[in-house]
């Protein structure tokens, strides 16, 4: 009876957030609503007992946990790095007059640079720069959108670029090698045709003196923007690194990150006053995140955890794989697409998460006795599948990733304007760059890496 109930809270909740704009209700006290609903009737529905609720509670929350802290942390450094005019260099080499040059050169830079960081966390850093480039409002929101898209697809292909790639590769599903060899090319094109629909939204050409300035940097030396930009991106570029290494979560290298950050900041600022405007501390930065995207952030999550603890997640991909075992050789394709379509509904982790437990890796013995299971073996068709899918899908909503939940907060865009305007697109990009996975199995021998 309780199911049911929590499934009609959720979906209720999302409609409401989905239509805030109509109800003039935040969203973060909508999510944090559903949230809190989803848990009490969890707790007063006899799933589990005091005892595993509370283990329950604690593991979504150290869950949802990790991404804020991550959230914070890279939206701090980011912050740091660009008041000390870090990012100066990204700005110039991407800006220009034209505005449909300016959508091409922004979403390749992102699907690059969310490859070699995170999405997360290019996402951040494009829309610090999107701001300096960018005056009319209507003309920003497509430039977002269009982050939000090369990010996720950039992330989807890069073996740190997501946290589903991140678990896959964990757990030995993909290699490093096999993902970026053969999911690069189905990447970019799910963002490719993006750019090719959004561009002729844009028309004309920037105003030729634009407000992004140095005049808040001149301050700053140019040795002390080298150092806070090399510690600052050289340690974002090293989180993953520190991940590999020491098997803790991402967020702990942020935050070592942000610490050394902090410590060579007030060093350089320890002559100046506390409250000197000038002195770009730390403390002062932190003032500027939005905590409304953090706790809409929180409520999202927490909610999706109740649906994972009352297994709703897992039965829908049971029933996803018995209803498509008679597609034959194109079942991996509806699974994974129809996840992948999910991911823009409900985080894509769980999803994630869910299949690898639905689906065991097959080892070269058991491929030797069943060469139907080679598809589930390392670098298997359905890994990779799951990897593109998962990671890309979730463009196609504005609260299907990290990303777009983090652009949503920082541009104030509206779930109603992005279902419009994006949605669509999103989804033709998405089906493209299956199609292009597709046909590359057929026309190109689809070979095992071991990287």
């Amino acid at each position: 009876m309780m199911t049911p109930l929590i499934i009609s809270v959720f979906v209720v909740g999302y409609l409401c957030i989905a239509f805030e704009n109509v109800l003039k209700v935040n969203k973060a006290a909508l999510a944090l609503l559903m949230c809190v609903g989803c848990w009490v009737l969890f707790a007063v529905g006899g799933f589990v007992d005091h005892v595993e609720l509370s283990h329950a509670i604690e593991r979504n929350l150290g869950e949802a946990g990790t991404t804020l802290f991550f959230l914070m942390g890279a939206m701090t450094i980011v912050e740091i790095v660009d008041q000390h005019g870090g990012f100066n260099f990204v700005r110039d080499t991407i800006k220009c007059q034209s505005k449909r040059k300016l959508l091409w050169r922004m979403a390749f830079m992102t699907a690059i640079l969310s490859a070699v960081l995170d999405n997360l966390t290019t996402s951040i850093v494009m829309i610090m720069i999107l701001r300096k480039l960018v005056d009319s409002r209507e003309d920003r929101l497509i430039y977002a959108a269009m982050v939000i898209i090369s990010a996720n697809s950039g992330g989807a292909f890069s073996p740190i670029g997501d946290v589903t790639t991140i678990m896959l590769w964990n757990g030995k599903m993909i290699s490093a090698l096999g993902v970026i060899m053969e999911i690069i090319i189905p990447s970019f094109v799910s963002f490719i045709v993006p750019c090719l629909i959004l561009q002729y939204s844009l028309h004309g050409r920037h105003e030729v003196a634009k407000k992004y300035s140095d005049t808040a940097t001149t301050e700053v030396t140019r040795s002390r923007r080298r150092i806070v930009f090399g510690i600052g991106v050289g340690g974002l570029c090293l989180v993953p690194v520190f991940h590999t290494v020491t098997n803790l979560p991402p967020f702990v290298g942020i935050l070592c990150v942000l610490a050394i950050l902090w410590v060579v900041t007030d060093v350089f600022y320890r002559d100046r006053e506390e409250h000197d405007t000038m002195a770009k501390r730390v403390t002062n930065m932190l003032s500027r995140i939005d905590i409304t995207t953090i706790l809409f952030f929180l409520g999202i999550l927490m909610a999706v955890g109740v649906l994972a603890e009352i297994g709703v997640l897992h039965d829908l991909g049971v029933w996803l794989d018995q209803s498509t075992k008679s597609i034959g050789a194109m079942q991996h394709y509806v699974v994974t697409g129809a996840i992948g379509i999910l991911s823009s509904i409900v985080d894509n982790v769980p999803l994630v998460a869910g299949a690898m437990k639905m689906y065991a890796i097959s080892t070269p013995a058991e491929v030797a006795l069943n060469p139907a299971l080679a598809d589930f073996a390392k670098d298997g068709i359905f890994w990779q599948l799951l990897a593109y899918c998962a990671g890309v899908g979730g463009s196609m909503l504005i609260i299907g990733s990290a990303a777009g939940v983090t652009v949503m907060g920082m541009e104030h865009i509206t779930f109603g304007w992005y279902l419009r305007k994006v949605t669509f697109v999103a989804f033709v990009g998405y089906i493209a760059g299956l199609a292009c996975y597709w046909l590359q199995n057929i026309l190109l021998f689809h070979g095992h890496f071991a990287i």
